[in-house]
């Protein structure tokens, strides 16, 4: 099963009151593990960035002035979603600001199934907090790194978490990334050799054997009514 982690960066919090999206960062994931592929969009978003956003990810006009816009990208962006389900934390805040810059470039809304980590969290533990830094303490996942928010960053970060609140980290065994994809696909294409599938029928030898034994046994259950 293909997702996406996906995080976003914002100049405030409503995008109906003009606040634009200036970082998206995006984890693939393939049968709950990482495969190394990411997405990381830094994007202009035609207005000043507001003191307190600045405060909360450090992303200033100055650095922002040379990037592209959301137009720019948004065929990159789709294409990399596909159809994979989505794994958001708190996702009506991203995936209103995501519909409302596909609004308007004049693209659909984003009709992904997704998974909302601040739900499945409040659900698993009813009562604790859920923000992205509380999950990582209660599962003692590093996040030293995150001195401000960043997208990409807290798209790693909330990939391990989402694995943690599914079952734990033992689901991948410790695989390396290049084991992600799996089944017949994934073999042909780290080019290992499909191994046929072994015979489970019994042979005409072992049919003979287990006849003689069921002739030994006495008043068989499989005789009762």
């Amino acid at each position: 099963m293909r997702e996406v982690v996906l995080d976003t960066e914002t100049t405030g919090l409503d995008p109906l009151a003009g606040h634009r999206v200036v970082e998206i960062g995006c984890i693939e994931l393939v049968n709950m593990v990482a495969t190394g592929r990411s997405l990381q969009l830094y994007l202009n978003p035609e207005m000043p960035m507001p003191a307190g956003a600045q405060e909360v990810h450090g992303l200033t006009d100055e650095f922002l002035a040379d990037k592209p816009l959301f137009a720019d990208k948004v065929e990159e962006l789709i294409e990399f979603l596909g159809e994979a389900q989505l794994v958001i934390h708190n996702a009506q805040f991203d995936l209103g600001f995501l519909n409302a810059e596909l609004a308007r470039v004049g693209r659909a809304k984003l009709t992904n199934d997704y998974v909302d980590t601040v739900s499945l969290a409040r659900r698993k533990f009813p009562g604790q907090r859920a923000s992205l830094d509380a999950l990582c303490d209660r599962f003692s996942i590093d996040n030293t790194k995150r001195t401000k928010h960043g997208a990409l960053l807290d798209s790693e970060l909330l990939a391990e978490v989402y694995l943690e609140l599914s079952g734990g980290r033992q689901r991948d065994l410790g695989l390396a990334p290049e084991m992600a994809a799996t089944g017949l696909s994934g073999m042909l294409a780290m080019k290992r050799p499909v191994r046929p599938a072994r015979p489970h029928a019994a042979s005409a030898i072992e049919l003979a054997a287990h006849a003689e034994f069921l002739k030994k046994v006495s008043d068989p259950i499989w005789l009762k009514e």
